[in-house]
Parts: structure tokens; sequence; C-alpha cells
């Protein structure tokens, strides 16, 4: 599986970005997708998640209630909504593949990883 997300950029304190993460693969359905994103100096961290049918998402606490994660897998491609941005969500944003939802949510369980985009919020 091969993954790159998409729909990066500079943002006011308060505005909203989409995210994309376009996958190829046949498999691509079968995966469960996280959303992870690394600030300067800091580590990667886990954003949300969502299971391979959709029914299933998670959501860091720092996120919950402002980002919403999505999949359409008749287009391979993985949603990140991101609502009332805050200068504190500015990092460069990842999709990853895990073979299983157990570790979706860990960035050393994830199999697959995308070129990051980079969201930048202003204050």
């Amino acid at each position: 599986v091969q993954l790159q997300a998409s729909g990066g950029g500079l943002v006011q304190a308060g505005g909203s970005l989409r995210l994309s993460c376009a996958a190829s693969g046949r498999t691509f359905r079968s995966y469960p997708i996280g959303w992870f994103r690394q600030a300067p100096g800091k580590e990667r961290e886990f954003v949300a998640a969502i299971s391979w049918i959709g029914k299933t998402t998670y959501y860091a606490d720092s996120v919950k209630g402002r980002f919403t994660i999505s999949r359409d897998n008749a287009k391979n491609t993985v949603f990140l909504q991101m609502n009332s941005l805050e200068p504190e969500d500015t990092a460069v944003y990842y999709c990853a593949a895990s073979t299983t939802i157990a570790t979706v949510r860990d960035s050393y369980g994830m199999d697959y990883w995308g070129k990051g985009t980079q969201v930048t919020v202003s204050s």
C-alpha cells in the first residue's frame, strides 16, 4: 500500500482544512488508517484513526470535537476534516496504514507511511 497525504496549508486560528490520504493498491480497504502529526522538536503523536470499514473511529483528546476522520473505500481515500484550528495544531501531518486495528493509534505499530503534508495555523 502506498499512501500520499495532501490538503495542508496555512490557515488562521479558528479556520478549517481538510486533509486527504490517497492510497494505491487493491487491498487498501482492508487496512485501518491513522493520522499522526509531528511538530518541530516534538515526537510524532497520534491524531485520529478509523477502522477498515469506517464504523470505528478514535481521536486524541486534543482534537476530539474539532477533527473528524472518514474514509471512502471506493475512492481509496481517507479524510481528516479539521475545524476550529489552533496554533498548537501546527505540524506535519502523516497518514499511515496498519494491518490491525489494535495498533492503529501507535506510530510504532503502523506498517505503511505516506509523505506528510504541512499544516500551519497562525494566531
